[in-house]
Parts: C-alpha cells; structure tokens; sequence
C-alpha cells in the first residue's frame, strides 16, 4: 500500500494550544506498527534516554508500589517535550510510576518485556498509547484513558479482546501477532478507523457490527474461512485478507454487498488459485479499485464482465440440467411409489412394521421402496423453479449412452414408435425396471427387429421368482449379457440360477452374467446338472407340440421316423435333441418354455408362514430375555444381604487361625 494514512489528533500543544497536533504514517509493507510509528517522536527522544532518570526510593506511603521504578526528567526534558515521553528498548518488566507528568500525550513502551499494564491510570489525557513487542497477555489498567485515540498492543500474548469499554474515542487499534481467536468486545468502538488483527489465531471474521467509521481492517495471516458483516461496515475502504484459509466465493459473498470497499488483498488463499478467482471478484464487486496490491484496469474489468457472462450461462445451463434431473429424479419415486402400491408393498410394509414407516421390508427377497415425504419434495434451492414440473408420470423412456431405460410398464408402448435408424443403432444395452416380467415378455420378440445391435439386456425389480421365466428369454435373437438384479427378483438367491440360464440359453453363448464371465467349466456343469431336464421334457412332450417346435424340414423327418418301418427306442428322443431350429437352439432345450406365475399365491401364503414363524420365535426370545431380566433384578436386590452373609461366615470360619489351618489341610489331603 503506497498511499498515506493522515491521523489527526486533536490535542492541545504546550508550545502552541490552538494549533492541532499530527502525524503522517507511510503505509508501506512493513508491519502495521512501524507504520503508525512513523512520526516524530523517536527524533525527539533519540539519544536522551540518558537522562531520563529512574528512582527506585518510596514513592508514597503505600508499599504495594515500593517494587515499581518512579521515572523522574529533567527540567528542561519537560519543557522540550511535555507531552511526549520513549521508553522502549529499557527492559523494563513492569510500567514504572510516571510522576508528574499527568499532561501526557504520548508514551511510548515498545520493545521491553511488560507483562501488564499499570501505574498509568493518571494519565488522562494520554491519546498514545505504545506497547508493541512486550510480554503483555491481558488488557487492562486502561478504563481511565478516555482521551486515549491510538493503541498499539501488537507482538504481545494476548489471546482475547476485553476491556475496552471506556474507549470509546479510539481510532486506531493495532493488536497483531497475538493469540487472539475470536473477535468480540469491540462493537462500542463507533471512531475506530483502523483496526490491526494480522496474524493471530482467528477463523470467523464475526461481530463486527457497530464499527461505523472503520476505514480499514487487517486480517492477513490468520486461519480465516468464512467473513460475516463486513457489508454492515458503512466506512470501510481496505480489507487485507492474504494468507487466509479461503476456498470459495461463497465464503466471502456479503464483501458483494458492501458499497464502500476499494481496496482487497485475497492471495494466499486456496481461493486466489482458481481460474475464476479474478473475474469472478471483479465481477460481483465493481466499486474496487486495487486487488491484491495491483490497480484495476479498464481492460481487467471489460474481461471480468465477459467471463461473467459466460459464467451465468454455464449456470443456467447447469440449472436447467439440474431442472431435468430433478425432474427424472421425481418420475422415478413415483413409478416406484406406484410400483409399490401394485405389488400390495404398502400395505404389507405397513402390516409388518407398524412402529417403522419408513424401513425398507424384504418382499420376495427384495427390499420394497420406501420414500418418505421429504423424499419426494423438492429441495429449496429448486423449489420455486420446478413448480410445473410434472410429477404424476407413470413410465420413463431414456436412452443414455448406449444404454436404453425403461421404467414403468407404460414404457413398453415406445417399443412401438418409429425410431431413428441412428439412435436404434447405438442401442447395446435394454434395462427395464418396475415392469412386470409377463409384460416383457410379450415385447421380447420386438427387441430384436427394433435394436438389431442389442445384446445385454437388464432386469430391476421386475418380480423374477423361478427359473421357469428364463425360458421366455429364448424368443430374443442374440445375448451376450444377462444382469438380473438382485433388488425385486428373489430368483437370484437360487444356487443354481446361473447354471439353469447357461443350460436353457445355451445356443447364445452368454460371455458374462452378472458381470461375471462365463467359463468353459459353467458350461459343462450347467449340461450336467441341467441335461437330463430337457430329455425328461422333450419325452413327455405330445407329438402335435413336438411339431410345433420344429421347422418345416424337421417336420417331414419327424413324420417319416414316425410312420416308418418302426424306430429304436429313444432313437426319437436322440434325434429330437440333436435337430436344431433356425436360431440354433435344439428341440429338447424348446420344449422347456415359460407359461404363467400360478405359484405367486402360494409364495404369499408361504412368506405369511415365515413371518408368522419369526413372529413367535422372536416373541419367545423376548419372554426369555424378560425371565432373565427379572431373575437378574432380584439377584440384585438380595446380593448385599448374601455377601453380608458369605463374609460374615468366612469371618467365622477363620477365627480361630490353628483350627481353619488344620481344616484346609485336611481339605487339601481329601483332594489328593
């Protein structure tokens, strides 16, 4: 900072009453203190210090203060410098008793090792007050100093701001290179117009509120991560925060409000390393004039406003997509409300858990939905903008990546409309959640003439429950990836779930399941585990579905192994599997197809068994745990009367000390 800082004291001079006294301060990067330190007070104490003279004889009746030094000058030092007196560089440890100089108005105690301020309550009409660099670790002794205006505590050990009360004339304080964590005590000070906190221990810049002629506040070297009321400042033209702990301009957004603020430092701070950091402070504060010691040019302030710009499209932007998301965000609860409502998991959620609303309950092994009110309110900051958002849509169509989403049974009829030759290209991969599995499988075949290049396909919550429905796959043209979630298809908790699909899906040569990639050895067990299934089938089968399976050609060979000149047992049966339809899976694998989910019922009525089951046994845990409860509190009440009893016989039993020797003795001769 290279301009000047003019502080004019109104005192009345010795040598001239009527005329002010000044001093002018260069404000250079040198520590606050030297700054304000600037005048002529150590040119007229320079070299003098010799005479002035310390009388360390009784000073006073009282002997409380026979410890402290008595200063004496001279005559003629009076009449030079009446009301300006420098005792630095003095080691002193206490402030000695100034006697007879209660026309004071400057002192100055820097660079001693003081460790409290006393013995100058005399001096009323003291407005310069010097103790930097001493050993001072309270403020006190200075609620007589009403005239006081200057206050210089810096490179001392104070940890907190207090007593300051009387003060109420100050106009500058300097407290830098202490202790301090916390500002406070000072809102009463309405002249103070600088105020030094440099590097102390703060983290809040708070309470502050009340400084209303405050020019300029140092807060360099501290920990400082958030500002607060700086823009109640009315006054305050320089704000120093360099070397803070700073990261985003939130921290520091009310310095947007302040209308008076021309001169900011911010580096040092995590937030002064952003790219942003320069345009976006230039642009929400345009009244400064210098940042971070640098004038602000024309040029500086046209880009500032540019990148602004920019700025604010990329929110709005960004906000639109958080409008969209949101907008997804609350489809999806509510597909899956519905969804919840469909399987009758509200009700039976309700039913299990009467006392806890919002835990998930297992159902067919998946954990139902549930979405407390907040869940599906909107959060604050989006509240007002997505007002006209619907949130009563029953499907979602989403085609992200290569990946296409479909929530909601509605979400099959979209299946039916034209789609770009491009966008039915990209398709990979087909996820479908909160859909029935039969209403699927009526649109499998349609996959395969709509996405010729799909070949993963993905289930969520779509009521899996047996192995059966994974013979409906076989209608698709190609897999390569199966993923079948394990949240609402209880199927997945099979052993054996896996193999079954190895085994029925054979003629697709799945690479993965569940992200997992299949091995030769899957293959062989699954035929093994597995094979005999489709010989069983394909041999119960009646001759007219057996036909039906089969293609034109195989038909005709069908016929002839049947009316001809009579077949070898099992000789059909070995034909049926080797034969092969057009898309490569064998007969005997074919005849292993999915119809309907008869056994849901009785799935329900089995899981009412098993909470019925659990109910009890638990109910039964918890009798028991009341019984052991109960023995435990009684044993607790009759235990002092019982160990009163147990030491009262071992009293017994001991005192006579021959006979109790003899008896354990003969209770250790027993044991052998």
């Amino acid at each position: 900072v290279n301009n000047c800082l003019q502080l004019v004291i109104q005192t009345s001079s010795i040598a001239d009453k009527n005329k002010p006294f000044e001093f002018r301060i260069n404000k250079e990067q040198s520590s606050f203190h030297n700054r304000l330190l600037q005048h002529d007070l150590e040119k007229n104490y320079s070299g003098r210090q010799g005479n002035v003279q310390y009388d360390n004889t009784n000073f006073g009746s009282s002997s409380s203060i026979t410890s402290f030094p008595v200063l004496q000058r001279t005559a003629e030092e009076k009449i030079l410098n009446s009301d300006r007196l420098t005792l630095e560089r003095q080691k002193l440890t206490v402030c000695p008793i100034i006697d007879g100089e209660d026309h004071l108005r400057l002192l100055n105690f820097q660079h001693n090792f003081i460790t409290r301020i006393q013995n100058i309550s005399n001096l009323q009409h003291l407005v310069f007050l010097d103790l930097y660099d001493n050993q001072i670790e309270e403020i006190s002794g200075l609620s007589t100093l009403r005239s006081l205006r200057v206050l210089l505590l810096g490179k001392n050990r104070l940890k907190k701001i207090s007593n300051l009360e009387n003060l109420k004339n100050l106009d500058v304080l300097d407290l830098h290179g202490n202790q301090i964590t916390k500002i406070e005590n000072i809102n009463h000070l309405g002249e103070l117009r600088v105020l030094n906190l440099a590097r102390n221990l703060l983290t809040i810049v708070e309470n502050i509120n009340g400084l209303d002629s405050l020019t300029e506040l140092n807060l360099r070297h501290n920990q400082v991560c958030a500002i607060k009321d700086v823009d109640t400042l009315p006054c305050l033209q320089r704000l120093f925060l360099s070397f803070n702990n700073i990261s985003s301009f939130e921290d520091i957004l009310c310095l947007a409000d302040s209308s008076s603020l021309s001169d900011i430092t911010l580096d040092g701070n995590p937030i002064a390393q952003e790219t942003w950091y320069k345009h976006t402070v230039l642009h929400h504060m345009m009244q400064l004039r210098q940042l971070d010691m640098k004038r602000i040019t024309e040029e500086e302030r046209r880009m500032a406003s540019v990148a602004a710009r920019k700025e604010e499209e990329r929110k709005r932007e960004s906000h639109k997509q958080t409008l969209l998301k949101e907008k997804k965000r609350l489809t999806i609860c509510n597909i899956a409300h519905q969804w919840e409502i469909q399987q009758n998991r509200v009700a039976l959620v309700a039913s299990l858990n009467p006392d806890k609303d919002n835990e998930p309950c297992q159902i067919n092994g998946s954990a139902a939905y549930v979405f407390p009110e907040e869940s599906r309110s909107l959060d604050t900051i989006l509240s007002s903008a997505v007002q006209g958002l619907s949130v009563l849509e029953s499907h979602l169509v989403e085609v992200e990546g290569d990946t296409l989403y479909l929530y909601g049974s509605g979400a099959l009829e979209c299946l039916d409309r034209n789609w770009s030759v491009q966008t039915a290209g990209t398709v990979v991969t087909v996820s479908f959640m909160f859909i029935e599995f039969d209403e699927i499988v009526q649109v499998l075949t349609k996959l395969k003439i709509k996405f010729p290049n799909f070949v993963h396909l993905k289930f969520k919550e779509t009521n899996l429950v047996a192995l059966q429905q994974f013979n409906a796959l076989a209608q698709v043209n190609r897999i390569e990836q199966l993923t079948v979630d394990p949240q609402g298809n209880p199927v997945v908790s099979f052993t054996l779930w896996k193999y079954y699909v190895l085994f029925r899906l054979n003629h697709f040569n799945l690479q993965k399941i569940n992200g997992i990639e299949v091995t030769q050895n899957d293959i062989v067990m699954a035929e093994r585990l597995f094979g005999i299934l489709a010989y069983v089938s394909s041999s119960e089968l009646p001759h007219y579905r057996m036909l039906s399976l089969l293609g034109e050609s195989r038909r005709k060979q069908f016929h002839y192994l049947l009316e001809g000149k009579g077949k070898k047992s099992g000789f059909g049966n070995e034909e049926s599997n080797d034969n092969r339809r057009a898309g490569g899976e064998s007969t005997a694998r074919a005849t292993l197809n999915y119809t309907t989910k008869d056994f849901h019922v009785e799935k329900l009525e089995e899981i009412k068994e098993r909470k019925t089951l659990c109910q009890t046994y638990i109910e039964n845990l918890v009798k028991e745990a009341a019984d052991i409860n109960m023995k435990n509190e009684s044993l607790q009440k009759l235990w002092p009367q019982m160990f009163i009893e147990l030491v009262r016989d071992a009293v017994i039993e001991i005192r006579n000390k021959n006979s109790y020797m003899k008896l354990c003795l003969q209770r250790i001769a027993d044991q052998k």
